[in-house]
């Protein structure tokens, strides 16, 4: 019997909640969909899990430690495992997406056309994860 897939959402663990938010949130445009009841830990008040939305793109976040566990500084030897992880997401205008990550003060190269036809540019979050903007040429 087949089925179908409506769609795949990634789960990136995530050092600081508060930064990630405010990364996806405030300078990428995401909306919080739906999260897990706050917390007050030392780290600060926030939650443990939440869903994020930008049109059709749809990621989750998910903190690595669990409240009052996570170290005073990132561990740099584990983070750096993450830059093997790309979300790649799709964008009618992938110029229109790099004016508005640079506006935000986001380091980013230009847009490339790649030797397959897309043209893109990447990103990387707080967390060390690359974010790829595609489109088609």
């Amino acid at each position: 019997m087949a089925y179908k897939l409506a769609g795949a959402t990634p789960l990136f663990l995530v050092f600081d909640m508060i930064e990630a938010v405010a990364f996806y949130r405030d300078l990428l445009g995401f909306e919080v969909v739906n999260a897990s009841p706050e917390v007050e830990a030392p780290e600060g008040r926030f939650s443990h899990w939440v869903f994020l939305r930008r049109d059709q793109a749809e990621l989750m976040l998910n903190t690595a430690y669990d409240s009052g566990e996570r170290p005073p500084i990132r561990d740099e030897i584990h983070w750096a495992g993450h830059a093997d992880t790309a979300l790649y997401l799709a964008c009618e205008d992938v110029d229109a997406a790099y004016a508005h990550v640079v506006s935000k003060g986001i380091a980013a190269p230009p847009p490339i056309m790649t030797p397959y036809g897309l043209k893109t540019f990447e990103v990387t979050d707080p967390d060390g994860y690359t974010l790829v903007f595609q489109s088609r040429g």
